[in-house]
């Protein structure tokens, strides 16, 4: 079993077939190999019903010779076969990359041989007669999800080592490419722009964008947060003011409408502009002069303005907090940035680049996400998207006591929103004392097992971490042998 799974029992076929479909979306695709042609058309008629495509060889030779054309994602491998054994197949799978992840069955129900196959990269290990066909299939299921996405991080660790065109920006999916294309399409425009979206969903990210790419790059970017400006000051700051214009102006100081001047100003949370700065900002959209609190002239100035908000400025007009005037010169050029909930293919890219840039920052060797800790950032909403999706992961990356983020690295309102597993509701089915037993029988298999896998196969080494005696913990290992 991978370190990081919890086996979970199915009860039914429709429980089974719910689980088959693999991090990629598609049917996980099996190759089943075992000399016994009863045995493996049996397995093959239980997999097939239950939606996944399968493949079927009596030797590992053949096997081998299927893996490249077949590109499955598990290999259902028998242990004692003629010629190339399970292991010999296991072994050369994993010299070889061969992509899949390797399931091992055999009717020898001995620990050794367990230990053997986890030692050679084996995903799990099951004894023949199986507990259950749904047993069968979940463990099939569990190593075919796992591959995937493994296979996906890897991916997404080459593509962050490629310098990202838009900087900080990540996301592959429909919607951000929609982003960028736009972004391409207005850089060069000298039209006001207006980025709407939620909290955190990269709207500076975005402003620089447009502005490294057009033809003012080489000036200043201005970003200002209009809702953090005290009201009496916002149009002392944007347009700057004249000596004695008011309490406190001993001298002269230019706006920041001024020192974007040939660049770019973003004006963030624009919708949190008084009525009274909105008046002086659409005289200077529309011709293009600033007049500084207190001057009787007016000075010239060339800026780009992007403005972004959160609100629903439409709403805002109805309600007379907007000027309608203002809205129509800002939204020539809208460009509406999707939440994280509406792009969840973009989670894991993201995920992966907060990791390497907070475990670089930190000084930590963590490289990895296990399944069930990615499984719990797809599952959340993210209320507070990409940036509470970075400070998650920057937590994750100090909390980490290894290599691998783990669930209980996250915080806790990230993963108390990961599904419950379906195990966990078919308990809820049970009488008290046998949901109790079964619980305590799916820890004790999962921890065992997890423990020998991090120990790499090594009994002793995994008694040890776990704090048990030797003896023990290879009871608990012969007890749930098949089950790992």
């Amino acid at each position: 079993m991978s370190e990081h799974d919890t086996p979970n029992g199915f009860a039914g076929q429709s429980a089974a077939r719910a689980d088959q479909a693999g991090a990629d979306g598609g049917p996980i695709r099996v190759i089943v190999v075992d000399d016994d042609v009863a045995s493996l058309r049996s397995v093959e008629r239980i997999l097939k019903a239950r939606g996944f495509e399968v493949e079927t060889a009596t030797n590992g030779t053949d096997a081998l010779a299927l893996l490249p054309r077949v590109r499955a994602d598990v290999m259902l491998l028998d242990l004692v076969m003629p010629g190339l054994s399970g292991l010999d197949v296991l072994k050369r799978i994993k010299t070889l990359g061969g992509g899949a992840e390797v399931v091992i069955m055999t009717a020898f129900s001995d620990v050794d041989a367990a230990v053997t196959a986890v030692k050679a990269g084996a995903h799990d290990f099951l004894t023949k007669p199986f507990q259950s066909p749904d047993a069968l299939a979940h463990s099939v299921a569990k190593a075919g999800e796992h591959g995937r996405l493994v296979a996906r991080a890897q991916r997404l660790e080459k593509e962050l080592e490629v310098r990202e065109r838009y900087g900080d920006i990540v996301g592959s999916s429909p919607l951000m490419r929609e982003v960028y294309r736009t972004v391409e399409s207005v850089a060069h425009s000298t039209s006001t722009i207006l980025l709407q979206g939620e909290s955190g969903t990269g709207k500076e990210l975005v402003a620089r964008a447009i502005h490294s790419r057009g033809p003012r790059a080489g000036k200043p970017f201005v970003p200002v947060n209009c809702s953090a400006i005290p009201e009496t000051l916002v149009e002392a700051e944007l347009f700057g003011h004249v000596r004695g214009a008011f309490t406190g102006a001993i001298e002269t100081r230019l706006g920041l409408f001024e020192a974007a001047s040939g660049g770019t100003i973003l004006l963030d949370e624009i919708g949190d502009l008084p009525l009274h700065v909105q008046v002086k900002l659409l005289r200077t959209l529309q011709e293009g002069e600033i007049k500084r609190v207190g001057a009787s002239e007016s000075i010239h100035v060339d800026v780009r303005v992007i403005a972004a908000t959160n609100l629903d400025l439409q709403q805002a007009m109805k309600d007379k907090r907007f000027r309608e005037d203002l809205y129509y010169r800002l939204c020539v050029i809208t460009i509406p940035l999707p939440p994280l909930r509406d792009r969840p293919d973009d989670i894991p890219l993201l995920a992966y680049h907060f990791l390497r840039k907070y475990a670089a920052r930190a000084g930590r060797r963590v490289e990895r996400i296990s399944v069930e800790a990615m499984r719990a950032l797809r599952s959340h909403s993210w209320p507070g998207n990409v940036r509470e999706l970075e400070n998650a992961i920057e937590r994750s990356v100090v909390m980490s006591r290894g290599d691998v983020i783990l669930p209980g690295d996250l915080p806790s309102s990230v993963s108390d929103t990961a599904a419950p597993s379906l195990s966990q509701n078919l308990l809820l089915d049970l009488p008290f004392a046998d949901a109790k037993r079964k619980a305590v029988e799916q820890f004790e298999a999962s921890y065992a097992f997890g423990a020998l896998k991090r120990a790499g196969g090594n009994v002793s080494e995994a008694a040890r971490q776990a704090g048990m005696d030797r003896s023990n913990f290879r009871r608990i290992l012969r007890k749930y042998k098949g089950r790992g």
